[in-house]
């Protein structure tokens, strides 16, 4: 058995997403447990090269977890050719420009989403990443997430026969910065920064409904502003020109509905931060980002409708566990793990640019149905 290294350029890390899942829960864990396993036994050593604007800062990130490779100069890193693979998890708005400049240096590309703010950039990246011939994946995490990939299981079982309906209800309640302090970075609130919750979350529905439940063909959406004003990492007041709301419709093949609230201004009353709740003619389930729960057609109750009285029935205790028949793991570090087995020994891998360049594409979309106030039909992605 050998160790093959792979060199890997890492922008964007100092970030709370880019450091927590991709390198320290990621990139160090794979380190840590010995790398990737490779088909022919052999194991894959990331290693990786942090690349950031603020030296004191990506040095002691570096030391802190026991990487040897850090540095400021992204333009040299691009040109080594001993690095093979860029990531990036920087700002949205830089992403199209930055995909590019590896591509054309002949690195593999991975990236985080949304993969630009415009669909015109997304295909101009997926194309040249064709042309050149790299490898390339945009994350698709919540596809990991053990509450869905027990919704999964579920669905490849049959237990709900012919699915119906979709509900996803997603966010909680981010504190405008004047009474709490913020939980989120300022710019998700300013749309000249790339901000906004469709253009953040829509990605992810994207993906989620496309794999899961049904591919996506039309969308009715409408956003809000509901916090005009929030404050900032120094406290200072300023306006929010990005929406915190979205409320959407998604019409899918095979006559699935799915409703879809995201929001960073609701109070959480409800399983978890984000539930998905799945009915169909032979059951239904409800997920949250771990735990899932059923509810077979033998097994639904009869409630009875009374307002006159108040309700006796324990809805939430007529819910089924669907147990952990399996560990799981880290769903940023198994995507990871998929990529790096794609760049190194060519393993399939589905969760290309192209993919990532629908979840642009359905953004695109709702931002329509939302200016127009119309429903917009979602058509095969052309490249």
């Amino acid at each position: 058995m050998a160790t093959q290294r792979l060199g890997l350029i890492m922008h964007g890390v100092t970030g709370r997403m880019g450091m927590n899942q991709h390198l320290i829960r990621s990139i160090v864990a794979i380190r840590n447990q010995g790398g990737v396993a490779l088909a022919n036994g052999d194991r894959l050593m990331p290693d990786p090269l942090l690349i950031g604007r603020d030296a004191g800062k990506i040095e002691a990130l570096a030391k802190a977890h026991g990487i040897a490779r850090w540095g400021t100069n992204l333009d040299s890193a691009m040109a080594d050719r001993a690095d093979t693979v860029f990531f990036d998890a920087g700002t949205t708005q830089m992403r199209p420009t930055l995909l590019a400049q590896a591509i054309r240096a002949g690195k593999h590309v991975y990236c985080e989403k949304p993969i630009a703010t415009n669909l015109s950039e997304a295909l101009a990246v997926c194309r040249l990443a064709q042309a050149a011939g790299v490898k390339h994946g945009a994350v698709q995490d919540k596809l990991f997430l053990p509450g869905l990939r027990k919704l999964d299981l579920l669905k490849r079982a049959g237990f709900f026969g012919r699915i119906l309906s979709v509900r996803i209800e997603f966010g909680y309640w981010v504190f405008e910065g004047d009474l709490q302090p913020i939980q989120r970075p300022s710019w998700n609130y300013r749309q000249e920064d790339g901000g906004g919750i469709i253009l953040d979350m829509v990605c992810h529905w994207r993906y989620v409904l496309d794999n899961l439940f049904g591919e996506v063909q039309s969308v009715s959406c409408l956003g809000s502003t509901h916090i005009p004003e929030r404050f900032d990492e120094a406290g200072k007041p300023y306006r929010a020109t990005a929406d915190d709301a979205a409320y959407a419709t998604f019409q899918l093949a095979g006559g699935v509905i799915a409703q879809v609230n995201s929001s960073w201004v609701t109070r959480v009353r409800r399983d978890d931060l984000v539930t998905f709740h799945v009915d169909g003619t032979h059951g239904s389930a409800v997920a949250g980002l771990t735990d899932c729960r059923s509810q077979a057609r033998v097994n639904t109750p009869r409630p009875v409708w009374n307002p006159d009285t108040r309700q006796t029935m324990p809805f939430f205790e007529q819910w089924q566990e669907v147990p952990d028949t399996q560990p799981y793991d880290n769903g940023f570090k198994l995507q990871w793990e998929q990529f790096l087995r794609h760049v190194a020994e060519d393993a399939p891998y589905r969760f290309t640019l192209p993919e990532g360049a629908k979840g642009v594409q359905l953004v695109e979309a709702a931002l329509t149905s939302w200016k127009e106030r119309r429903w917009v039909d979602v058509p095969a992605l052309a490249l």
